[in-house]
C-alpha cells in the first residue's frame, strides 16, 4: 500500500514503566481501516466524524537500511519511543469510545527501499524485542505485517521476520498477553500470489501462527479485472483454498482501495456497491477482518483521480465506504 506521494500502495492511562496493560482480544470481526500516520489527523476525532473505531496505522518502519530504531513512516523525529497518539492522549480516547488500533509494519515505500525492520535489521531478537516494545508500549493485541514490492523476494528478511514474530508469541504465552498476528499481502483475482504462499510457508516452517491473511484486493494491473467486487471475493476463496493446501487455519481478510486504485487505465473502480457485496460475503463467509486503503480516502473530493492518498477518485460522500462497512465490526 502506499504512502505519502508514492504508488503501490484503552482506557487506560500510561504505567510509570510508560507502557499500557493490554487490552481484551479484538471482535471476532472488525473493520479497521489503515490510517495514514503522516498526516496529522486525530484517531478520535476521525472515529467520532466516520463512525469507525478500529484503525490499522499505517506505517512503522525504520529510518534506514541498516537501522533497527522503529519510526512512525521512517521519520528519524517521530521514533516509537515518543509515544505519538500517546502522550496525548489520542489512543485512549479512541478506546474510551469502543476502539483500538493494530500498528502496521512495512508498507509499499519501506518495502521498497529496505526500511522494512526485517529487512533493515539483521538480528532476529532485536526485531523481536522492538515488536515486543511496541506491543507493551501501545497495549496493542495485533501486529500486521504488510509485505509487498521487494520484500516480497528478500528471503533473509522474510525469514528473520517470521522467526522474531515466533520468539514474540512465545514471550506473549509467558506473559499472557493475547497476541494475534495479521499478514496483509497482495493478491491475483483468484488468490494469493506465489510470493504470499512463499512467506505462509516460511512462517510454517518457523513453526509462526498466522492468525489473519488480508488480501488486498486492488491494484490487479492484469488488463482484465473490471469487477472489482466480484473479485475480491473470488481472491478470498482462492486465499482460504490456499491456506488450507497448506495446512493453515488462519483467518480470512479483505482490504479493499475505495474508488480508482493506482491503475492508470481506470477500470479498477471499486464502487459502494461492491463494497456492499463484499460485506454481504464477509458476513456470509465469516470473515476476520474488512479493511480499506485508507480511511482518509473515504471522500469524494477528486473524481477522476487515480490512486490518490485523500480521495477516491469517485463521486461519493465523506465515509460512504466506512458506512457501510463498519457494522461488521462485533
Amino acid at each position: 500500500m502506499k504512502r505519502l506521494g508514492v504508488l503501490t500502495a484503552l482506557a487506560l492511562g500510561l504505567s510509570a514503566a510508560g507502557t499500557q496493560a493490554a487490552p481484551a482480544s479484538f471482535p471476532a470481526h472488525v473493520y479497521a481501516p489503515y490510517f495514514e500516520t503522516w498526516t496529522a489527523d486525530s484517531l478520535a476525532a476521525t472515529a467520532q466524524q466516520s463512525g469507525a473505531n478500529h484503525f490499522t496505522l499505517a506505517f512503522l518502519e525504520t529510518p534506514s537500511k541498516t537501522s533497527c530504531t522503529l519510526a512512525w513512516n521512517g521519520n528519524r523525529t517521530d521514533p516509537v519511543s515518543n509515544g505519538r497518539y500517546l502522550t496525548d492522549g489520542d489512543i485512549t480516547s479512541l478506546r474510551a469510545m469502543g476502539g483500538d488500533v493494530i500498528p502496521s509494519f512495512g508498507g509499499w515505500s519501506a518495502d521498497q527501499g529496505g526500511t522494512e525492520i526485517a529487512d533493515s535489521c539483521k538480528d532476529v531478537k532485536t526485531i523481536a524485542a522492538a515488536y515486543e516494545d511496541v506491543i507493551a508500549r501501545y497495549g496493542v493485541t495485533r501486529l500486521d505485517m504488510d509485505v509487498e514490492g521487494r520484500s516480497l523476494n528478500r528471503s533473509d528478511g522474510i525469514d528473520r521476520r517470521n522467526k522474531a514474530l515466533k520468539l514474540v508469541q512465545d514471550w506473549a504465552a509467558v506473559q499472557k498477553r493475547p497476541f494475534q498476528v495479521s499478514y496483509t499481502l497482495p493478491t491475483s483475482a483468484s488468490g494469493l500470489e506465489a510470493t504470499g504462499v512463499a512467506i505462509l510457508k516460511n512462517a510454517i516452517a518457523n513453526r509462526t501462527r498466522v492468525d489473519v491473511v488480508n488480501i488486498m484486493a486492488f491494484d490487479y494491473y492484469d488488463r482484465v479485472t473490471t469487477q472489482m467486487g466480484n473479485a475480491a471475493i473470488n481472491a478470498a476463496n482462492g486465499a482460504a483454498a490456499q491456506l488450507r493446501g497448506l495446512g493453515m487455519d488462519a483467518q480470512i481478510g479483505i482490504t479493499l482501495m475505495p474508488g480508482l486504485d493506482d491503475y492508470p487505465k481506470k477500470t479498477e473502480n471499486t464502487t459502494l456497491a461492491d463494497a456492499r457485496q463484499v460485506f454481504d460475503y464477509a458476513k456470509a463467509s465469516g470473515l476476520n477482518t474488512l479493511s480499506i486503503w485508507a480511511i482518509q480516502r473515504d471522500n469524494g473530493g477528486c473524481p477522476g483521480v487515480t490512486g490518490s492518498n485523500s480521495c477516491s477518485g469517485i463521486v461519493q460522500n465523506a465515509w460512504d465506504f466506512t458506512h457501510v462497512l463498519q457494522p461488521f465490526t462485533g
